[in-house]
């Protein structure tokens, strides 16, 4: 993370580190596995990513994306505020600094947004004993009036973790291309993995070689759980997340190759799936029968929470079928169904 601040909370299984210069988490990995799959940086995208990055706040790894998703109108473009909202272009300070508490490790941090007017707590508790770890993310409108407003999580994995060999799996159902054209995107529709390029032919999103096409496709989730994994056999390493669909109802898969290699993919999940400005937004107002924006009252408070998670993983694994979480345990089932290469990993209580 090149010497920025940071927070950073480490168990006896795995270690997680906090950017404070956006309040990304920039680093996620298994102590006995040091390979950090959040391992991608915006600063790629600079007119000289070979040059130092500066000390300014930006999106790293697992960043969020607050007060909105995608790009700005015109007239807010104008007036400072840019793509994904502030969350990531302040600078974050620490509330609590990691303390073990009932075998967890406890820590949070804030921010403020004053454009958007909204402030944001994250309280992280990290497994001591296992990989996991759990955030809850408190928004509290502190304008005089209330305001629409989107909350997407952005974890993005990078190489070397990802590979032409990496798979991501989901509990997507159906889906739509960003880049069809407005009024109506979601025509024609798609089921995860499934997704169509722009010239009209089938493409599995489970892995991503040289060709990004199609760039984003988001998909509704219609399980009580929502759940996504990258498993990367290469790097005998799996992260997931999970998460409650009545926090989030949207998965957005974003991908990106460069020079004949995939150099991103965002594992994103969150309260909107059309990646537009908030007046496309209004004037559209649903899809699949899901809401793209969400309301926050003057003076209103919402908490929303997802858990995070790393297995370690056989180089011929075939990626996840599906995933459980029950009576305090998480269990992932292998495509291809072998029960003796369960994944199994005892968290105790997740969610609220």
């Amino acid at each position: 993370m090149n010497d920025r601040p940071a927070l950073v909370l480490t168990g006896k299984s795995a270690q997680l580190a906090v950017d404070l210069g956006g309040g990304s988490i920039a680093d996620f990995h298994r102590n006995d596995q040091p390979l950090n799959p959040l391992s991608w940086d915006s600063w790629s995208f600079s007119a000289d990513p070979d040059a130092p990055p500066p000390p300014d706040p930006r999106s790293m790894g697992h960043f969020l994306c607050l007060d909105r998703w995608g790009p700005a109108s015109a007239a807010e473009t104008r007036n400072g505020m840019g793509w994904h909202g502030e969350a990531t272009r302040v600078a974050w300070q620490v509330l609590d600094t990691p303390a073990n508490k009932d075998g967890r490790i406890h820590a949070a941090q804030a921010a403020h947004l004053p454009m958007a007017g909204l402030r944001v707590e994250r309280r992280i508790t990290l497994g001591d004993a296992q990989p996991f770890f759990v955030a809850t993310e408190v928004v509290t409108n502190q304008n005089p009036l209330g305001r629409l407003y989107n909350m997407v999580q952005h974890p993005t994995i990078g190489p070397p973790f990802l590979d032409e060999h990496t798979l991501v799996d989901a509990n997507a159902g159906k889906g739509f291309m960003q880049d069809r054209p407005l009024p109506n995107p979601e025509e024609p529709a798609v089921h995860w993995p499934l997704a169509l390029n722009r010239q009209g032919e089938i493409v599995d999103l489970r892995r991503l070689s040289d060709n990004s096409d199609p760039g984003v496709v988001s998909y509704v989730i219609d399980e009580p759980y929502g759940w996504v994994t990258a498993s990367s056999p290469t790097a005998g390493l799996l992260i997931g997340y999970l998460w409650k669909t009545s926090n989030y109802a949207w998965l957005d898969a974003w991908r990106h190759a460069a020079d004949g290699k995939p150099v991103a993919r965002g594992l994103e999940f969150g309260t909107s799936g059309l990646h537009q400005p908030f007046p496309v937004l209004v004037q559209k107002g649903r899809i699949f029968d899901r809401s793209l924006y969400e309301y926050l009252d003057a003076g209103e408070t919402v908490a929303r929470s997802y858990a995070g998670f790393l297995f370690a993983i056989p180089a011929d694994y075939q990626g996840v079928a599906s995933l459980h979480y029950t009576g305090g345990k998480l269990t992932l089932h292998e495509h291809n169904p072998k029960p003796e290469r369960d994944l199994v990993m005892e968290v105790g209580q997740l969610f609220p």
